[in-house]
This record gives structure tokens, sequence and C-alpha cells, in this order.
């Protein structure tokens, strides 16, 4: 399933824990799943947040993190076309840590929950540290099997909200001048007005530009933006 591709084939490399912005997590977040990447007698977590708020960058960071010191690693986005549901959950784990993404595209579906709390307590058995990430806390959730509620809600709570649109500004240009590109203020203001505002969404923007700018031997400006953009001037 594609959630469970090789992490350097379907994430950018810039999906690191350094790299995430903590002004959107709360306090001691980060750590936590740098602790959970390195030890396996790290504190599970539970991230929660909007959509855009930074939970799949943490979660595959985390991976990243664990990969990085020889350590068995798997994402898997639960809300993505042929996310497993019942048996094939109980398929997962094996390594040493296990990242699972939307937990909220499970909630109700009684038989994949089952699956989930099985997994869970053959992860605790075996050693395997899990994260779970999902648009709510786990009490908020619409879990029909109150046990795993339970157990999700026993991990570390690590609660994120979107930054503001400064932060996705200090962000977009830090990610710009590593690649050698100039965004001035005009050129930001300019995506900003026009194009989605999500911080996902503007990185791989950025991804595109940077390759046409390149491709182009030409600088960023609202022009050349415009007619990358297909916009009319």
């Amino acid at each position: 399933m594609s959630g469970q591709l090789p992490l350097s084939l379907r994430w950018p490399s810039w999906l690191r824990l350094e790299h995430f912005d903590p002004h959107g997590a709360s306090q001691g977040t980060p750590a936590a799943l740098a602790a959970a990447a390195a030890d396996a007698g790290a504190p599970w977590v539970f991230l929660s947040g909007p959509r855009g708020s930074g939970k799949t960058h943490l979660l595959v960071a985390a991976c990243h993190a664990a990969l990085a010191q020889a350590r068995r690693a798997q994402y898997v986005g639960l809300a993505e076309p042929g996310a497993p549901r019942g048996e094939r959950l109980r398929a997962l784990g094996g390594g040493d840590l296990l990242a699972l993404d939307d937990l909220q595209a499970l909630a109700g579906d009684g038989a994949a929950e089952h699956a989930l709390f099985d997994l869970y307590n053959r992860c605790r058995a075996e050693g395997t540290v899990m994260l779970f990430a999902a648009q709510a806390v786990p009490a908020a959730l619409p879990m029909q099997l109150p046990d795993l509620r339970s157990r999700l809600a026993a991990c570390t709570q690590g609660l994120l909200k979107p930054l503001d649109e400064a932060g996705r500004r200090r962000i977009l240009r830090e990610r710009a001048a590593a690649r050698g590109i100039e965004l001035d203020d005009g050129v930001m203001d300019w995506l900003f007005t026009r194009q989605a505002r999500d911080l996902a969404t503007l990185v791989d923007l950025l991804d595109r530009i940077d390759r046409a700018a390149l491709a182009a031997q030409r600088r960023v400006t609202i022009p050349f933006l415009r007619q990358l953009l297909a916009e009319p001037a």
C-alpha cells in the first residue's frame, strides 16, 4: 500500500524533527517524538490537531530519525486509498517504530477498531513503539471500543495547531533560501493571496517553482509565477 513505501521514496527529506517549527506544538512534543525514535522504552505519543498543523510532518520525521539510528520504522496513513482495515491492520508491526496517521478514519469501524486494539497490545508486548495522530484527542474520537480509546488516551498527548501566517511565511522563506531562491515581499504577498495557504501545499508549490526557475534560469518574480501557474495577468 502507498503508505508503506520506503520513506526515502515517498516523503521529502526536509520532513525532519529539526525542521519542525515548535511554535504550533504543545511543550515537549518534538522531544517526545525524538525519544520515541531512539528508545524502545520511550512513552508512546498521540498527536492531535486540525489538518495542516504538522501531524504528518512529525510522524514521518520520527521515522526518519529512527532509520538514521539503524532502527526499523514504518509510517502508515490510514486515510489514504488502500489504507489497511481489519485483518490488514493485524499484519502491521514487527519493527522498532510504527506511526499511524489519521486514526479518525477508523473511528466507528468496529472490525478495524478491534484490529487496532490487538495491534496495540501486540506492539506493547513485542517492544515496538507506536505513534498515533488524529484530528481530535482520543476522548473526542467516535470510537466504539472504550478500551481502545482509554489506551490511546494513556499515551503522551501532543496538541498541535496550524502556524499563523507570519510563521508560514517565515518557514517558506527559509525553505526557499536553502534552495538559493529569494522570495521578496511582493512575491510572498502574491503567493499568499492567490494560492492555498496551508504549509504543506506551499512547500509542494515551492518544489515546482524551484524546478521551473532552474530550468528557465530565471529569478522568481510575479510575472514568472503568473506564467508558471497559468494565471492571467
